[in-house]
């Protein structure tokens, strides 16, 4: 494809490059030329906020049917492609299908019988024992229902269990089959046994479990299936929080009565954010954790017990056993944990007692009248808007962007997987993957010979006391040499399964499970699992994973050739961690100090890539880095807002300088994490490094770091 340099400047490169992409398809034949034509009608789709109900210019608005609206849709503004899906799906098929299914309770037990047993299958987060008590004491059951949550050693006492309520009548609920998989037989050869004949008429048999391949299939097909979903958005959660309570509970607090119920509100709405925080992915947070109900009924019962034993209000105590224990003892990232502690303090504090009070600056969320009961939390809650704006979690309006994108992405991503394996532009799918192979084969650039690169740039250490000029690059010597072995290993992966690969199609070896996933990724544009288990950290899609791997290779062979670059590009590296420490330790060899003394400091440079011809004199430029969740402010030398649908922008140069015994500045910075892929989460790996975590660095900033912190804002190395 030739790929036309022109694009109007209110879309990216990629938007551009998926609407040229489009005309490879007959119904957009000339799409492109016609986007060009009708630039301002298409920016008025680009910039509404219902681009899906948006009319497209009139030729073709008749020619495209309404899917094929969906695929222009996907380049333009895929953050709106669900939105476009349930529509497709409502006006084709019914809005039923398109609505969650609540399970009335009242209406499967109906139709139960005491050989059927009734399945909750449960998702993450979700609980369905509350309802069932609840369902248990409206049917005067609550006395008659035997309880036990399965695990270890507990199958004996829930066989006796079982048999004991099949004589007297009674109902039995067994919790988590899923983690007792050895005592699923000996479940499923009870319920076998079960005779109508002879089992009383009022034995129900209840079970909860999470989606297992070890769940018995024959209980599956007998029984009454029902899936419970966790309520989403801050209205469910609330609601789901204050459904239980009542007016003795929240008139319990002696003498504090008022700001306990000031509190209670503060923290079901903490619970509330944290949860639906993991929604906006890494922006939330880096790890998606399992906050749970139980999380927030022990901090209830802590709130009330230090109001009742403390005079004055011990926030503190307050913030460490919520922050730390309760909900950070799940916690396993520090950068979560931060952002968690951050949130906290605006919900644990002595402002939340002003009856006044408004969580965010549309008012939707605020405190209400101490006077306040039961029914008028609920009807408060019940007034709220059921769709959360970004506004409350202290995120920027683009976060909704993100989380949209995602969720389109990863519904694309499973349609793709459901796909049959076979081309359906006329060509064979073998076909297809030799074109590719052979592509990827002929751009792909082979390993850097490694003696010739040792033999320019040695890495002698018994020089280092005879000649200061040579002392000071040695380290970037050893950086050198060590990124070239491990691209090497990555290019000969590529170039040696391609090439196997080749011969497998053609006969002449055996097809191993290996090739076979390869050619499947290879098909589906995806960076084969054998390539990327030698390569770095990366979500692009193979075509721009290659086109990426090319100028990284580039940029090694460029080092190679012309000497040590006056501007390092972080992104190049393989792994940046080392280049970072030999620039330390370039400047501990120089003044002769130890390095564990050394750190950096940060200046961010107003100059652009082309004014800078010269090194500095002690540390390094880096060139690379993108803001998320903000932009580099250019005019103000600030962090500053990020423009809308603005996601991602460029970073300028920045100098790191090591200093020896440096103290980090107490403001007028944010201390910014850096991270090599968007998904930011990452596992400790053998060098004692993070996978995805880099460093820090300070940024300079007119706002507070609680401001940035909630913001989700990050730098990446795309």
């Amino acid at each position: 494809m030739n790929i036309d340099s022109f694009w109007p400047a209110w879309i990216t490169e990629r938007i551009w490059l998926e609407i040229l992409t489009l005309e490879s398809l007959e119904p957009f034949k000339n799409f492109a030329q016609n986007f060009r034509n009708h630039l301002q009608d298409y920016k008025q789709i680009f910039d509404s906020s219902e681009p899906e109900k948006a009319r497209l210019p009139q030729e073709w608005s008749d020619r495209l049917d309404d899917f094929q609206k969906i695929m222009f849709l996907k380049c333009l503004r895929p953050d709106k492609v669900t939105n476009a899906m349930q529509d497709f799906v409502s006006q084709n098929l019914g809005q039923k299908f398109i609505e969650p299914q609540t399970a009335d309770l009242h209406l499967v037990f109906r139709d139960s019988s005491a050989t059927t047993p009734l399945i909750f299958v449960l998702s993450v987060g979700t609980d369905p024992a509350a309802d069932l008590y609840k369902f248990a004491e409206e049917m005067k059951f609550a006395k008659r229902l035997n309880t036990i949550s399965l695990g270890q050693g507990q199958g004996p006492r829930a066989e006796a269990m079982m048999r004991a309520a099949m004589e007297k009548g009674q109902w039995v609920f067994f919790q988590n089959c899923h983690l007792s998989p050895s005592w699923m037989p000996t479940l499923e050869r009870l319920v076998e046994q079960v005779d109508p004949d002879h089992v009383h008429k009022d034995f129900r048999l209840w079970l909860t479990s999470m989606p297992s391949p070890q769940f018995p299939v024959m209980i599956l097909q007998n029984g009454s299936k029902m899936t419970v979903e966790p309520p989403r958005g801050i209205k469910a959660n609330l609601l789901r929080s204050y459904i239980t309570l009542n007016d003795d509970f929240l008139t319990s607090c002696t003498g504090k009565a008022d700001e306990f119920k000031h509190l209670l509100l503060s923290l079901c709405l903490f619970h509330a954010v944290l949860l639906e925080r993991r929604k906006f992915g890494p922006l939330g947070f880096n790890i998606p954790y399992e906050f749970t109900d139980g999380d927030l009924r022990i901090c209830m019962s802590q709130l009330r017990m230090f109001l009742m034993e403390y005079t004055e209000i011990a926030y503190k105590v307050l913030k460490y056993t919520a922050g730390e224990i309760n909900y950070g003892g799940r916690v396993t990232d520090d950068w979560d944990r931060r952002c968690v502690m951050n949130v906290l303090d605006d919900f644990y504090a002595s402002k939340v007692l002003d009856s006044n009070y408004c969580y965010d600056e549309s008012q939707v969320y605020h405190q209400l009248p101490p006077t306040s009961e039961h029914p008028a939390y609920l009807a408060y809650i019940r007034s709220l808007p059921i769709n959360d704006t970004p506004e409350i979690f202290g995120l920027h309006e683009n976060a909704n962007i993100t989380f949209a994108q995602n969720e389109t992405y990863r519904t694309l991503k499973d349609l793709l997987d459901l796909q049959p394996k076979t081309a359906t532009a006329g060509e064979n799918r073998d076909v297809v993957i030799e074109k590719i192979v052979k592509d990827v084969l002929s751009r792909v650039p082979k390993p850097i010979p490694l003696a010739t690169v040792m033999e320019k740039y040695p890495v002698m250490y018994e020089q280092l006391q005879i000649e200061y000029s040579y002392f000071f690059s040695e380290s970037m010597n050893t950086v050198l040499t060590q990124e070239i072995i491990r691209y090497n290993k990555l290019l000969n992966v590529i170039h040696t399964s391609l090439q196997e690969l080749l011969k497998a199609m053609k006969g002449l070896v055996v097809l191993s499970q290996a090739l076979e996933e390869m050619s499947k990724s290879l098909f589906n544009n995806a960076v084969p699992v054998m390539w990327s288990k030698a390569a770095y950290p990366s979500l692009k899609p193979l075509a721009s994973w290659v086109a990426d791997l090319i100028q990284r290779v580039e940029f090694v062979q460029g080092w190679v050739d012309n000497g040590i670059p006056t501007i390092f590009w972080i992104s190049g590296f393989f792994f940046p961690q080392a280049f970072l420490t030999g620039t330390l330790q370039n400047y501990a060899r120089k003044f002769v100090i130890s390095i564990d003394t050394v750190s950096f400091g940060f200046q961010v440079m107003k100059q652009a890539v082309k004014d800078i011809t010269q090194a500095p004199t002690d540390g390094c430029y880096i060139r690379g880095l993108f803001v998320e969740g903000a932009r580099w402010d250019n005019a103000a030398h600030v962090l500053g807002e990020s423009r809308p649908k603005e996601l991602f922008t460029d970073m300028p140069i920045i100098w790191l300088q090591p200093e020896q015994n440096r103290q980090i500045p107490t403001s007028g910075i944010y201390m910014c994490p850096v991270y090599k892929t968007l998904t930011r989460a990452g596992t400790l790996s053998t060098t004692g490094h993070s996978t995805n975590f880099v460093f820090t660095i300070e940024v300079p900033s007119s706002k507070s770091q609680k401001y940035w912190i909630k913001r989700g804002v990050a730098l990446i190395v795309l």
